[in-house]
């Protein structure tokens, strides 16, 4: 059995040096301060990072966001020096200018076409920051892994004032799981029912999804639970679909009402007192947040569909260097001394190739 190492890291505002209207207004350019000298250095620091993850063997899969464009992932790459890194990547509307974005090794995926790879976004005043779907094959196997980049709005203007456009995104990335996992009304009402079809249908309903990213909530908060429903308990999450009386396959009322569940591998990090993945002193007692997590479909918690979260396995990858001082907080970089990283720490999490 092999094993997929994946990490997420948000790169904390990974700007070139271009003078655009978004990276002027944010102070990313030359004039102040933001130089090409300055750029490398952070992208060096950010690459002697992602080669120590996974006990110095890397990620095999690495979700990002807060990167301005495909250009400086193709920077951070060239510094990592991995040859078999691909990038996996669409520019987004948001309104700072910052994208997701997926790096995958050929080594153990196919390279996706263009059609596997869509940002969606949600609109309100201005488009929000997009939910990055992927579709990836496994060469050895072919198994199939639908990974979910996020990066959900920010606090800025307040945990509760915020708090209904990550609801929002949240509900729109849970249209996205339904629509891997099920069929429409449409298309469930031309499924025969015959023997076979509930086979297929939870064929279907056991799918690999990965959902990663920075949800600017914890994993207790109700943007996560309520929304896009992604739990701790196995009640929800084990359900299969089951043929109604008389019947083959589920009567269609009952199959378009049911909303598949996330099992959230986030959990048992919150036991830790003080450990987090960002520091953010906002309206709740809380300092250490856990905002950046790893969610899964049933098929894959479950290992159903030829891969298989491995339990126990999600941590959060920190370095001496990355959190110095008793506290351990994470060191964003600071371009006047030219030290630091990022004001996240990644995560890592292991799949099983079964």
């Amino acid at each position: 059995m092999s094993a997929i190492n994946v990490a997420f890291w948000n790169l904390q505002n990974l700007f070139d040096t271009t003078a655009s209207a978004i990276a002027t207004d944010l102070e990313f350019t030359p004039k102040e301060g933001w130089t090409d000298e300055v750029y490398n250095i952070k992208v060096d620091n950010l690459a002697s990072i992602i080669r120590q993850m996974h006990g110095g063997a890397g990620p095999d899969l690495l979700g990002l966001c807060e990167v301005e464009n495909r250009g400086v992932v193709d920077d951070l790459l060239a510094k990592i020096g991995r040859d078999d890194y691909r990038v996996a990547h669409v520019d987004s509307p948001d309104i700072r200018g910052i994208d997701c974005s997926l790096i995958y090794s050929t080594k153990v995926f196919n390279d996706p076409p263009a059609a596997d790879m869509t940002g969606y976004r949600v609109n309100f005043r201005f488009p929000t920051r997009d939910i990055f779907q992927v579709r990836l094959t496994v060469k050895a196997t072919g198994a199939e892994l639908n990974v979910l980049v996020n990066h959900w709005p920010s606090r800025r203007q307040g945990q509760y004032q915020s708090e209904p456009l990550r609801i929002a995104v949240a509900e729109r990335c849970g249209q996205l799981v339904n629509e891997l996992l099920k069929l429409d009304r449409q298309a469930y009402a031309e499924v025969p029912d015959v023997a076979g079809e509930l086979e297929k249908l939870n064929a279907r309903w056991n799918r690999n999804i990965v959902l990663m990213g920075d949800f600017n909530d914890d994993p207790f908060c109700r943007s996560v639970t309520d929304y896009l429903l992604a739990s701790k308990d196995f009640d929800k999450v084990e359900e299969v679909l089951k043929a109604s009386p008389n019947h083959q396959i589920p009567a269609i009322d009952a199959y378009i009402e049911r909303q598949p569940a996330l099992f959230n591998l986030s959990w048992p990090l919150l036991a830790e007192p003080d450990k987090g993945t960002i520091f953010f002193s906002g309206e709740s007692a809380n300092t250490m947040n856990l905002f950046d997590q790893f969610m899964v479909s049933r098929g894959l918690f479950y290992g159903e569909s030829g891969l298989k979260a491995r339990p126990g396995s999600m941590q959060i990858f920190t370095t001496p260097e990355m959190a110095p001082g008793n506290k351990q907080r994470p060191k964003a970089f600071d371009k006047q001394t030219r030290k630091g990283f990022s004001d996240h720490f990644p995560v890592e999490m292991i799949i099983d190739v079964l």
